[in-house]
Formats: C-alpha cells, sequence, structure tokens
C-alpha cells in the first residue's frame, strides 16, 4: 500500500484529500506538528509528499529542500499561489509536480498515480531499493546514505537486501539463513549472527546505528 504524507494547514483541505485517498486505498497521514515536519516524515516514511506553499513557521520550499537532502521519493506542491514564478521555484527544489488550488479531487488522485508510476518505475530500472533515507543499488552491491557509501560482501548485501524488501516486517533467521546462502546444506546458526554483528558494525560506522532491529526470539527488522 503507498503511504502518502500530507503537509498542509488547511484542515478542511487536508481533511478532504485524506478521506479521499484512503477510500482510493493510500495509507495518509496528516502533518502534526508544523515544526516537526521533517521528523515526523522519516517516520512515517511515505511514498509521496503533497505540500502547501504557504506553513507556519517555515515554508513548503523549505521543507521541500530538507526532503530532498534526505530523499528522492516524488514530492507534488499544492497551493493558491500557482503563477509561474511559484511553479518554476517548486521545480526547481526538486517537486516532481505542482497543482493549483482550487483542485478538483479526482484530477489529484489520477497526478499521484501518474507521479508514482513514473518514479517507481524510473527507479525500479536502475534496481534500487530505497528506505528510511538509505539507497541499496542491486547492481552495484552498495549501500548509500547521508553518512557515504558502503561498499557490501555479498553475504552482508543478502542480508540488506532481504530485509529491506520486507522493511516493517520481521524476517526469521531461518529465513534469511535460506536466502543468504539458497544451500540445503545446513548452515551453523552462528554464522549468521557472526555476519550480522559484522555488517551492524559497519552501519553504525556510517551512522546507521539502529538500522536492523532484532526481535528476540522472532528475527530481524528494518523498521
Amino acid at each position: 500500500m503507498n503511504k502518502i504524507y500530507i503537509v498542509e494547514d488547511d484542515p478542511v483541505i487536508a481533511g478532504a484529500v485524506e478521506n479521499h485517498l484512503t477510500m482510493w486505498g493510500y495509507e495518509t497521514r496528516t502533518v502534526q506538528d508544523f515544526q516537526r515536519v521533517l521528523e515526523e516524515f522519516t517516520e512515517f516514511d511515505p511514498h509521496l509528499v503533497l505540500l502547501d506553499i504557504g506553513l507556519p513557521h517555515r515554508n513548503g520550499y523549505f521543507w521541500c529542500e530538507e526532503i530532498r537532502k534526505r530523499s528522492k521519493i516524488p514530492i507534488i506542491f499544492l497551493s493558491s499561489a500557482s503563477d509561474n514564478m511559484n511553479i518554476i521555484t517548486a521545480i526547481d527544489l526538486g517537486a516532481d509536480d505542482f497543482i493549483g488550488k482550487p483542485f478538483d479531487l479526482p484530477v489529484l488522485t489520477a497526478k499521484i498515480q501518474a507521479v508514482l508510476r513514473r518514479s517507481y518505475s524510473l527507479r525500479g530500472s536502475v534496481n534500487v531499493i530505497e528506505h528510511g533515507g538509505a539507497l541499496l543499488d542491486l547492481s552495484a552491491c552498495t549501500l548509500s546514505c547521508p553518512g557515504g557509501k558502503l561498499e557490501l560482501t555479498k553475504n552482508e548485501f543478502r542480508m540488506v537486501q532481504v530485509l529491506m524488501e520486507n522493511a516493517g516486517h520481521v524476517v526469521s533467521r531461518n529465513d534469511l539463513i535460506a536466502r543468504m546462502w539458497e544451500s540445503d546444506n545446513f548452515i551453523d546458526d552462528n554464522t549468521l549472527t557472526v555476519n550480522m554483528a559484522r555488517l551492524r558494525r559497519r552501519l553504525e560506522e556510517m551512522g546507521l546505528p539502529d538500522f536492523i532491529v532484532t526481535k528476540k526470539g522472532l528475527g530481524y527488522l528494518i523498521p
């Protein structure tokens, strides 16, 4: 299910958009604290952001720049300030589309579907998985994050790939072993423990200390 983060200070518009998108099967969240937009964005980890320009404390341009420093996910501006200068500014800052207010909800939905389809089909063509500000390049076997780029070993790559593909869900140790070694031969459970400990040390050095969480008795999770 695609997740949409709505950063809009008009509660009537925000509520209407949220209700409409929920009916279309999207998981939505509306901003709660306009001083914590980035924190809420990181916590929710959406697939697309709807962003107004005129917001309390900081305008939408500021938050667009902050999000772009951490993520390439699509951003659509919603604003009554739909003159050419604002549209050009939004696109220059990394927005994927601009919709002027007032707008029809079916048109908004169609635009969202088009941007998601375009953004994630392109992303799939370059074999990249993105989650929580980290980018896994499936072709180069590298993990990029704000702290730099990590060249992964074969085992490290497979662990990260499986966990990122199942982000938000616990992967059991047995399932992880089966995907990592893809063999009918018995693999000592301690081998996984050693590999995981080494990977976590390297992730911590890259500024990702809690990227992989242990669920005692169950397995591992990238939240």
